[in-house]
């Protein structure tokens, strides 16, 4: 079983900054493709940015060039890099994990609130 434990979210105005950090802990050595998802009020979760252990990294489009996703494999963490926010990113960020082989992700964290005010 693999656990993830996101931090780092909180309120902030349109234009700054944020870190999330995604600790994770368990039977992790077979994960590696982590990524950050994101829900905002009545709309469907969508995938953010994603890294895989070699370190490529994808991002959607909306986020292009304001966002990094990074990871630290000594420190099992991924962390997400926000910058540039604007109030259309404020959602609940969810970190997720899962093995290479497999498509969707298999393990989920609780998410933190991520509110941007214009």
């Amino acid at each position: 079983q693999v656990q993830l434990a996101e931090s780092g979210g909180g309120l902030v105005p349109a234009g700054g900054s944020l870190r999330l950090s995604c600790a994770t802990s368990g039977s992790i050595f077979s994960i590696n493709v982590m990524a950050w998802y994101r829900q905002a009020p009545g709309k469907q979760r969508e995938l953010v940015a994603r890294i895989y252990s070699g370190g490529t990294t994808y991002y959607v489009d909306s986020v292009k060039g304001r966002f990094t996703i990074s990871r630290d494999n000594p420190k099992n963490t991924v962390y997400l890099q926000m910058t540039s926010l604007k109030p259309e990113d404020t959602a609940v960020y969810y970190c997720s994990a899962r093995r290479p082989e497999r498509v969707d992700p298999e393990y989920w964290g609780q998410g933190t609130q991520v509110t941007v005010s214009s």
